[in-house]
């Protein structure tokens, strides 16, 4: 029982520092417009987000390895609420930009401390379902904050710099209340023992690893499409004459998507086997994803949107355990960080490149290029939906116990 309490902390936790972060990037995107930025400016505002954890988060990852995971929890939470604070009183786009990445990186902070606990606490058997279940907790993240912006930002009589401040205000409060779920939700003595006494492993034999590299591309495609999502709807809305509180609403139903597909998630493993289940959600997210390019009625928009989160919802979990079950012992948090710093990277790329092809072919040719970007991750997931020796049958309990402890004290 205490171990459900430790991962039900640890997903509250990570809703309220997720739903911050949802909530403040698009009110990024309103404050940069509201500064007069154009569509490149906001994809510039939206990529710097993710450059600073592009070079912190390897680092990160090897001492996170050799140490303890709560204290990358808490230093995540202080940036988080640090970055959205002061992006609230920026009045350049170039301080937004700043304080942007240093929202970043304190998400990035929480993030490898937050799976790396996971992949040291959960038995292997368990993996499946308990990346599963704490990747609800962004999800729970990202149905909450883009509504609380849009109810929050107003475009109307030129209030919206004003408005969005106040939306990254708020965010900064959100994040704040995460603190109250971290109390111990690292066991010092049980992981102690899990600490890496061993010679680093090299990052390119970690990259060589069957499985890993895969993991990495399907995850930097599905974070891409999610995250160039909530960076660019508010952007096709002012388009399409769509209100900011309907654009929420909408940005909300693909996570409510995704947190339903995540707690159905092992039974349609079971059903339709990892590979197949990676493999064609990928494609149809993709297909889905080039749909929003289409001039669709919000309705529909709206369906587009729930299928499309329902898809999306189950590339990241699976990569986590693709990855973890993959990566040499001793260097799992390490190679977490290298899925983290290629999802960074798609950060910073897809952002730029959508708003330099939304400046060139409009504001809706973005979603075609993430539609490519999903499409080819499909073609990947034969090879990252299958996990070394996933097809064994399961132990006893008692066995798989174990067999856990002794993985850690290796």
């Amino acid at each position: 029982m205490e171990r459900r309490y430790w991962l039900l902390r640890l997903v509250i936790a990570f809703g309220f520092a997720q739903g911050a972060v949802s909530m403040a990037r698009p009110a990024v995107s309103y404050r940069a417009l509201a500064l007069g930025a154009d569509e490149r400016a906001v994809g510039a505002v939206a990529g710097v987000y993710a450059l600073l954890p592009l070079f912190a988060a390897v680092p990160l990852g090897r001492r996170t390895d050799r140490g303890r995971c709560g204290p990358l929890l808490s230093a995540g939470v202080v940036l988080i609420a640090g970055g959205c604070a002061l992006s609230a009183t920026a009045g350049t786009l170039g301080w937004m930009a700043a304080w942007s990445g240093v929202m970043g990186l304190g998400h990035l902070c929480f993030v490898i401390g937050a799976q790396s606990l996971v992949a040291r606490r959960s038995l292997p058997a368990d993996q499946d379902r308990d990346f599963g279940h704490f990747t609800i907790g962004a999800s729970l993240g990202q149905l909450v904050g883009p509504v609380a912006a849009g109810l929050l930002i107003s475009g109307h009589d030129g209030a919206m710099g004003r408005t969005s401040a106040l939306a990254l205000a708020v965010s900064a409060g959100v994040a704040a209340v995460a603190f109250t779920s971290l109390w111990r939700v690292e066991d010092r003595a049980g992981t102690g023992h899990a600490r890496v006494e061993r010679g680093r492993v090299p990052v390119h034999r970690i990259l060589r690893t069957r499985g890993v590299p895969a993991g990495i591309f399907i995850s930097l495609a599905v974070l891409s499409a999610t995250d160039v999502l909530t960076a660019y709807l508010p952007v096709v809305g002012e388009h399409r004459a769509i209100a900011p509180a309907t654009v929420g609403l909408l940005l909300s139903l693909r996570a409510a998507a995704t947190i339903a597909c995540r707690l159905v998630m092992t039974p349609m493993i079971r059903m339709v086997g990892r590979t197949a289940l990676l493999t064609g959600t990928c494609l149809l997210a993709g297909l889905l994803c080039a749909g929003i390019a289409l001039p669709l009625p919000v309705p529909v928009l709206a369906v587009v949107l729930v299928l499309l989160g329902f898809c999306l919802g189950v590339g990241q979990p699976l990569s986590m355990t693709t990855v973890v079950g993959a990566a040499p012992a001793g260097a799992r948090s390490t190679a977490l960080a290298l899925r983290l710093t290629g999802n960074r990277l798609g950060q910073v790329a897809a952002p730029a490149s959508a708003g330099l092809v939304a400046g060139v072919a409009g504001v809706a040719a973005p979603f075609v290029l993430l539609g490519v970007l999903l499409v080819a991750s499909a073609g990947l997931g034969v090879r990252a939906g299958r996990r070394p020796g996933q097809d064994a049958a399961p132990r006893p309990r008692a066995g798989r116990r174990a067999a856990h402890e002794g993985r850690q004290r290796t």
